[in-house]
């Protein structure tokens, strides 16, 4: 009696398994499988992603989901944060909306997921609705994307990834020396064009502050940096004379160029600010 009984309890243990590996998430990241929608084409499930950035994939859409970021504040600061995505090149078996109390806006249909371009949007503009094509066959399916939480603090972003391609403001300059992720003084050395970005190479001769590692440095007893820093292509950036101070965001592991003006440029500006004491936050500029 005691072996059927084992291979009963095997048989449970293996099917549940089988089902628990059909999705993986924590509260950063969500896998999932629309194999477990299967017969069920009209299923909606609730995703919760909670960190700051993450993933998403999810293997043979089948139905839709519904994914609701919420990070992990009760600050009122939330409020002001707004979600960037960014698909997979080869994410392909869904169409992509955003749902704010049962009103859906379309935000990637299928064939704009494969561009890989990055989308963002307002946190309160609602949750992903995350919506599977019919299809007969659902193989060879996978909507993939990565996403960041980014601040709506002013000054932040006006100049990264879409934002258009015009001079800062001088109250913009010096917030965004004080709020970018990346802050550095230097040249331009070179400009590659890139698909539908430019890849600007400069070399930073003082480092003021990174986020991540932008900038390499060239050695221990050669105080210089050297980094990639991508503009959008229709902004027309040219290599040319003259110290900038670079500030920007970095976005999916890329860093992209917010406010740069001419290094002379920024010192009138802060010597300025400062006599009115009106600077937002202090620059060594020694």
């Amino acid at each position: 009696m005691l072996v059927p009984v084992l291979a009963y309890f095997l048989s449970l243990l293996l099917q549940s398994r089988i089902a628990f590996c059909q999705y993986s998430s924590d509260q950063c990241s969500w896998k999932g499988s629309g194999l477990t929608h299967e017969g069920h084409a009209r299923d909606v499930e609730q995703v919760y992603l909670r960190c700051s950035q993450g993933s998403l994939e999810w293997l043979y859409p089948t139905g839709a989901i519904i994914v609701n970021l919420r990070p992990n504040t009760a600050s009122p600061a939330a409020a002001r944060l707004s979600v960037c995505i960014k698909p997979s090149r080869d994410s392909s078996g869904t169409n992509i909306y955003l749902d704010r109390t049962g009103k859906l806006r379309l935000l990637l249909r299928e064939q704009d997921q494969a561009q890989g371009k990055v989308h963002c949007f307002s946190i309160q503009e609602g949750a992903l609705f995350i919506e599977a094509i019919p299809r007969t066959d659902i193989s060879r399916r996978t909507t993939a994307f990565q996403y960041e939480l980014v601040n709506d603090r002013p000054g932040a972003d006006l100049h990264s990834l879409a934002a258009p391609c015009q001079p800062c403001t001088d109250s913009e300059m010096l917030l965004a020396v004080c709020t970018s992720d990346f802050v550095a003084r230097g040249n331009i050395k070179k400009v590659e064009r890139e698909e539908d970005k430019s890849s600007v190479t400069v070399e930073i001769s003082r480092l003021y502050r990174q986020k991540t590692q932008v900038f390499a440095s060239g050695g221990v007893r050669v105080r210089r940096w050297t980094g990639q820093v991508k503009m959008p292509l229709r902004c027309g950036v040219k290599p040319g004379d003259g110290e900038f101070l670079f500030t920007g965001t970095v976005r999916f592991g890329e860093a992209w160029m917010g406010c740069a003006p001419r290094y002379k440029d920024f010192l009138r500006l802060y010597a300025e600010a400062q006599l009115q004491g009106t600077n937002p936050c202090h620059v060594d500029t020694d």
